[in-house]
């Protein structure tokens, strides 16, 4: 807080990207007072680059999470979730895609080892590319506990794929609940579970929620609307 409020103090202009993190700066009075503010789009996300993907055919469901392989990006309630619907629907599939790294929140490799051995998590590893991975899915799922704007939400939204993420800071901004996905409640594996089920039961929700994440990723984040912003409160152009 100390760093943050040194840096700050002769900020002409601060950008947040989600209202969560411009309140909480207020609150620890890390802003000088009179400090200038705005909210953009998170960084913005290239729609040419992630162009719009066909859905694949819907025989075998498929969920898929990009992630560092930490307990903050909500991984253990994606396997929870995972080893419960696949208990019902043996034929979905959970794919999971990231790597585990130092930090102590990360998972373990004896956890990542057993969620493969059961069947219930196929792991990708990590990915330099991972626009495959997502144009292979049906839905994306990110049950992180706070974001700033999730950037592999942006990308799965700019493929055409629905989202399930948690009705948290930074991850909230990019769903409206019910129209291109479904927000469920931080760390409940639970409610992960159930908002999963409703693809399964429904799957005319894919293509409908999907063509929704495409429309808003192109009309809110597209990555030239929110620099244009950006540079013009910069006074750049």
């Amino acid at each position: 807080m100390m760093l943050y409020r040194s840096a700050l103090a002769r900020s002409s202009l601060t950008f947040f990207q989600n209202p969560d993190d411009l309140a909480l700066f207020r609150q620890l009075d890390l802003l000088p007072a009179g400090a200038q503010t705005r909210i953009i789009n998170g960084s913005g996300i290239d729609v040419e680059s992630f162009n719009l993907s066909p859905m694949p055919p819907a025989q075998s469901l498929t969920f898929l999470l990009i992630a560092r392989l930490l307990g903050d990006k909500g991984v253990r309630e994606y396997a929870k979730a995972a080893k419960a619907l696949r208990k019902l629907h043996p034929n979905i599939r959970c794919q999971l895609v990231g790597w585990i790294d130092g930090n102590p929140d990360a998972i373990s490799q004896v956890e990542l080892d057993d969620w493969v051995a059961s069947g219930d998590i196929e792991f990708l590893g990590r990915l330099s590319d991972v626009r495959p991975a997502i144009s292979g899915c049906h839905v994306y799922v990110l049950p992180s506990y706070r974001e700033g704007t999730p950037r592999t939400v942006l990308e799965a939204m700019a493929m055409g794929r629905p989202i399930i993420t948690t009705d948290a800071p930074g991850c909230r901004q990019t769903v409206m609940d019910g129209d291109n996905g479904f927000l469920v409640p931080v760390r409940s594996a639970q409610a992960l579970e159930q908002a999963m089920s409703r693809f399964i039961e429904s799957p005319d929700l894919l293509a409908r929620m999907g063509r929704r994440s495409r429309e808003i990723a192109e009309d809110k984040f597209d990555v030239h609307k929110v620099n244009q912003v950006m540079m013009q409160e910069m006074g750049l152009i």
